[in-house]
C-alpha cells in the first residue's frame, strides 16, 4: 500500500449524512478482489445516469453534470469532506479500494463507521475526524472558494488551510506507524519476518514430527 505523509489537494464537498458503502460502491461491483480498476464506479449510482455494470465501458456512459464529482472544479480531488457516519453499512473492503483508486488519500468527517475507517487506514487512506463545526466552515469555504486546497501533514497530524491557519486531529500511535510506513497486514507481519523464521527452527528442533508430515505413512 502506498505511504502517507503529506497530502496536498483540492477538497470535493459531498454534503450528504449517513453514506453507506452500497451508496460508495454498489453491490454489482464487489465480485473482483483485484483493489484496482473501482474507481471509475466511484459512487457509480449517482455519477452516472444509468446502471453501471462490471467490465462497462464507462466511456460511453451518460454522466450526470449535477453530482459533485462531475463538476470540473473538483475532477482532481484527492481530499474528500463528508458529513456524519461516513461508510456506514455493509463492511465491504472494495469502499476503500474505489475511494484510493480514484484519487483520494484523505478523508474529513464528523465521524465514519467504525469497520468503514479501520479498512481506510489498511488501504492507504486516513480518515480524520473533526468537529461538525469545523467540518460545516470547511463545507462553507469549499463552496465560495473553487480551487480549494488543505494541505494534511500527518507526522504534524495537522491541517493547514490556504490562509496558514491550523487544524489538529487525532490518530492512534499504530494507525499512523503503518500509513507512514505503507504498512498493510501482510507488510505489517513481514517486520517480524526474522522472529517469525527463528521461532519455526526452535519449534522444529522440538517438534520435528510436524515438520515432516509428508514423510510420515
Amino acid at each position: 500500500m502506498r505511504k502517507f505523509s503529506i497530502e496536498k489537494g483540492i477538497v470535493l464537498p459531498l454534503d450528504r449524512a449517513n453514506v453507506d458503502t452500497d451508496y460508495i460502491i454498489p453491490k454489482q461491483f464487489l465480485k473482483s478482489i483485484r483493489r484496482t480498476g473501482f474507481g471509475v464506479n466511484l459512487f457509480d449510482e449517482h455519477r452516472y445516469l444509468d446502471k453501471g455494470q462490471p467490465d462497462a465501458d464507462n466511456s460511453q456512459r451518460l454522466l450526470n453534470s449535477n453530482f459533485v464529482l462531475n463538476q470540473p472544479r473538483y475532477r482532481a480531488a484527492s481530499v474528500l469532506l463528508a458529513r456524519d457516519n461516513f461508510g456506514c453499512g455493509s463492511s465491504r473492503e472494495h469502499a476503500p479500494w474505489a475511494l484510493e483508486d480514484y484519487g483520494f488519500r484523505a478523508l474529513l468527517a464528523p465521524s465514519f463507521a467504525d469497520i468503514f475507517s479501520n479498512n481506510c487506514f489498511k488501504n492507504g487512506l486516513l480518515p480524520i475526524v473533526l468537529d461538525r463545526e469545523v467540518i460545516s466552515g470547511l463545507f462553507e469555504a469549499v463552496e465560495t472558494n473553487e480551487g480549494y486546497e488543505l494541505e494534511i501533514n500527518l507526522f504534524e497530524q495537522s491541517i493547514i488551510k490556504p490562509d496558514g491557519s491550523l487544524i489538529s486531529f487525532e490518530v492512534d500511535e499504530f494507525n499512523k506507524h503503518c500509513l507512514l510506513n505503507g504498512l498493510d497486514d501482510i507488510a505489517l507481519t513481514l517486520e517480524d519476518a526474522g522472529r517469525i523464521s527463528a521461532f519455526e527452527a526452535r519449534w522444529s528442533k522440538q517438534t520435528p514430527w510436524n515438520f515432516n508430515a509428508s514423510e510420515l505413512g
